[in-house]
């Protein structure tokens, strides 16, 4: 694969990542921070945001959006898991609530 198609992909990606943030804002703007570790300010920078910006911090060469996983340790416990297949999702919330962000509240912890 050559380094202009990463590209590509990363700004697809980027731009797929944002409009998705600006719809989960909209749809339960609590529940949208928390999932995706932002504040009030940064929210509703987000939301103020219009296309072609959204396209222009699309097209860096970083990815936006993080893995949400802090350490090898909680992937593993998602992925080797040996509980009932039907309470994965839940396992797999509760260890990214557990990492270091904010609060259903929105306040960021220490």
């Amino acid at each position: 694969m050559h380094h202009t198609d990463l590209l590509d992909e990363i700004e697809e990606l980027n731009l797929a990542y944002l409009l998705l943030a600006q719809r989960m804002l909209l749809a339960d703007r609590v529940a949208a921070m928390f999932r995706l570790k932002i504040d009030e300010e940064m929210a509703d920078l987000m939301l103020s945001l219009n296309s072609r910006q959204l396209a222009r911090l699309a097209r860096t060469n970083q990815l936006l959006c993080h893995f949400g996983y802090g350490s090898a340790e909680q992937l593993r416990c998602v992925v080797g898991n040996p509980r009932d297949q039907g309470q994965d999702r839940l396992h797999a919330s509760l260890l990214m609530a557990s990492a270091p962000g904010l609060s259903l509240a929105g306040v960021e912890e220490a």
